[in-house]
């Protein structure tokens, strides 16, 4: 028994091979400790994937899979359902695997801390929390939860884990002033920002084969890669580009899919906003190429979110090696990085016009791209890629396991 290897818990509802960045990430984050630890990840069912085994082992990793349902999350109820299911099984499944000596959990859903709290007391071990997001205000920020009597107890729920966790991981230093403000202890909140494999996710020529398949090649391109949801504030974007009817070649490929697919989709045949396309997510071996194909990225983080959620697609970017127009607050983690680093524009949130300026100034030779998009890579390169920062967190449990030994 003195030389068995510590054994992780891991609860988070997403992992891969869903799409979600949070399901990358972390099974990034799990296939690393997986070299030092045994890792044991409960994860949900994924819509569309009822093929998928109960129990596997992948990359290292042991990956349970509860009985959840997997209804589109488009609709809350919907949503609630899977967080509930999710939950409830979660419980069960944690009990069936040998005893951990570290929890650590995700923020989906956004109250798996407590579980994650339960189950650490239970077992008389650290809790590790690592802080994706900050609920429940970012749903009451985008007006997606509006009852008091709701907002009320999971807000209670989300404090009640943050202040007795044994470790809090926020993701950039304005969400780790959110997460104290809400309870967390400072000196248990560490910051470690997500990353990038900068190794995988290179740049590449504009014209490649994917950019030929998508129909891109001789276009100026202004892409959004990722998640098409209430955060991401594409309405910006769409609108922006009504002020660019006469830019030659201009095309807006919004690429992912979410909770606002088909309103934004709606929304670009109301405006007639017929430079816009939308494409499906493209698998993680095509993204060099599908990133390398925009001349610039449109990054985008609705009003009064700074804190509350950090744009992790914007280290991919900067790996492919092209520039961003970030329209978000300007105190957010994603424009101060931008203005420091000097790897694109940033605008205020909310303004369609100042988009539209930002594009115009790029398609017209009034900005550097190249010089942007190498001063982007440089920085992921040196600040956020993967090894750096799995390395960190390794580093982090380490010390919680010395601790509670």
């Amino acid at each position: 028994m003195a030389d068995r290897r510590p054994h992780i818990l891991v609860l988070n509802q997403y992992y891969k091979p869903g799409v979600e960045a949070t399901a990358n990430l972390l099974a990034d984050l799990c296939e690393s400790l997986a070299e030092e630890f045994d890792v044991t990840v409960v994860t949900g069912r994924l819509q569309g994937r009822p093929e998928l085994p109960s129990r596997e082992v992948m990359n290292g990793v042991r990956v349970l899979r509860t009985r959840s349902t997997a209804f589109d999350r488009t609709k809350l109820r919907l949503r609630a359902m899977n967080y509930l299911t999710y939950l409830a099984d979660s419980f069960v499944r944690a009990h069936s695997v040998a005893r951990p000596d570290l929890v650590l959990c995700m923020t989906d859903p956004p109250i798996v801390g407590d579980l994650g709290l339960l189950i650490a007391r239970r077992r008389r071990v650290p809790l590790l929390v690592i802080s994706e997001d900050v609920f429940p205000e970012i749903a009451t920020e985008l007006g997606r939860l509006t009852n008091p009597f709701v907002v009320g107890p999971l807000r209670a729920l989300v404090g009640f884990y943050l202040r007795r966790a044994d470790s809090v991981v926020a993701i950039g230093e304005r969400m780790r002033e959110r997460l104290i403000a809400k309870g967390a202890s400072p000196e248990r909140v560490t910051v470690i920002p997500n990353w990038v494999d900068t190794a995988s996710i290179t740049p590449q020529p504009k014209k490649n084969e994917w950019s030929r398949a998508a129909g891109l090649d001789g276009r100026f391109v202004v892409m959004h890669s990722g998640n098409v949801g209430h955060a991401q504030n594409l309405d910006n974007l769409i609108v922006a580009t009504t002020h660019l009817r006469d830019l030659d070649g201009l095309v807006v490929p919004i690429i992912g899919f979410g909770a606002r697919s088909r309103e934004l989709e709606q929304l670009t045949k109301q405006l007639g906003a017929e430079r816009v396309r939308f494409l499906e997510y493209q698998p993680r071996e095509r993204l060099s190429e599908s990133l390398s194909a925009a001349d610039i990225h449109y990054v985008g983080l609705a009003a009064g979110l700074s804190g509350y959620i950090v744009p992790s697609r914007v280290y991919g970017i900067l790996s492919a090696g092209r520039p961003v127009i970030v329209a978000a607050d300007e105190d957010s983690e994603t424009a101060v990085l931008v203005r420091e680093v000097g790897c694109g524009v940033v605008v205020a949130p909310d303004r369609p016009d100042l988009v539209a300026a930002a594009i115009r100034d790029a398609h017209d030779g009034r900005l550097d791209l190249d010089a942007m998009g190498a001063a982007g890579r440089e920085y992921v390169v040196r600040n956020a890629d993967r090894l750096l920062a799995l390395g960190r967190y390794r580093e982090l449990v380490r010390g919680l396991l010395a601790r509670r030994a």
